[in-house]
């Protein structure tokens, strides 16, 4: 590929709610083609180790492009999204196409898991993703790692990076789309933007709880499977969880604003929009971030949108790819940290 320019969104595409809206609709599926189809009838399965008996799914596709891999690149979805969102299949293509092998990771009670463990899903659960990532490193041993997510996904990906060396995991870059950086100000973005945001949560938050109920009812009452709304209900869920000892304090578990990834050891790109209606741009702007980091704001976009044209292309997914082929070429061929991941396992 060669070198990626900024994003422009077409005019008809400026709106930012229709680009929120399209981004993960099953148009994107429709128009996605037979490439981004077929990744779906070609993956397979793994069920990884995360430690602690925590178990997570994933699907793995191997390249086909090229004699050997690139690397390995570990994609993360958004919230109440999934290994089978239209976002992460158009980035899986293009990261398959580039060379790269590719694993979609289901966050805990996402994707059709809900009776893989005990213990709903929460936004603080990273040890288990940091896990996840090991547990793929030491089966496939890729020559290059990246991890890449949209929205809670980047954010995710965001605190994996931050959490790497320590994990003895060899991770070469992270890509994050979007992500939310204060869950604060996300929440409240959410409240002040119209309606059907907080509808579309509720809704898919409300059928995945029911379905994590079916599997163990004596974990979670029937009274917590709905609320008034996205704030109402994660509050009654982290005083049920009894991990937190307030709603601020589980917020701020999962924050990665202002000065929190100063200490980044592993480079990451980072794209957002300044007309995101669920995550705040001053966010970006008072990120303190080391000389490893990139940060690209485009004017529009939308959340996790970038869409390109009418057949629903997106800017994001070729953004993953080029990041991770040009963190590829930048990467020391010793890459010393295998040192410390070999020590590690």
């Amino acid at each position: 590929m060669n070198a990626l320019p900024a994003y422009r969104a077409p005019r008809w595409l400026r709106n930012p709610h229709l680009q929120s809206v399209l981004a993960s609709s099953r148009l994107r599926r429709i128009t996605g083609g037979r490439r981004s189809r077929s990744i779906e009838t070609e993956a397979v399965d793994h069920l990884l180790d995360c430690g602690d008996g925590v178990r997570l799914l994933g699907r793995f596709n191997a390249q086909s492009t090229l004699p050997g891999a690139r690397g390995m690149v570990v994609l993360f979805h958004g919230w109440e999204g999934s290994t089978a969102s239209s976002y992460l299949l158009r980035t899986g293509a293009q990261l398959l196409d580039a060379g790269f092998d590719v694993f979609r990771l289901n966050f805990r009670d996402h994707g059709n898991t809900h009776h893989l463990n005990p213990g709903i899903f929460h936004s603080c659960r990273i040890d288990e993703v940091v896990g996840a990532v090991a547990a793929i490193e030491r089966q496939w041993r890729p020559r290059f790692l990246g991890v890449a997510g949209y929205s809670l996904g980047g954010n995710f990906a965001l605190r994996v990076a931050l959490r790497s060396p320590d994990a003895g995991i060899c991770l070469d870059h992270a890509v994050s789309i979007c992500p939310i950086l204060s869950p604060p100000h996300g929440l409240q973005a959410m409240e002040q933007s119209p309606w059907f945001y907080q509808h579309y949560f509720m809704h898919k938050w409300g059928a995945s709880l029911r379905r994590k109920r079916e599997y163990f009812p004596n974990d979670l009452p029937a009274s917590l499977t709905s609320g008034s709304g996205v704030r109402d209900l994660t509050r009654r869920l982290v005083e049920h969880v009894g991990e937190f000892e307030s709603l601020e304090a589980y917020l701020d578990g999962y924050s990665v604003a202002g000065d929190r990834l100063a200490s980044l050891q592993v480079p990451v790109s980072i794209l957002t929009a300044i007309d995101d209606p669920i995550i705040p741009i001053n966010d970006f702007r008072e990120l303190r971030l080391p000389g490893n980091a990139r940060l690209d704001i485009a004017e529009h976009g939308g959340h996790c949108g970038f869409l390109l044209d009418a057949r629903l292309n997106g800017y994001a997914e070729r953004y993953v790819t080029q990041r991770m082929l040009d963190a590829l070429r930048a990467a020391s061929p010793e890459r010393p940290c295998e040192d410390i991941a070999v020590a590690a396992g």
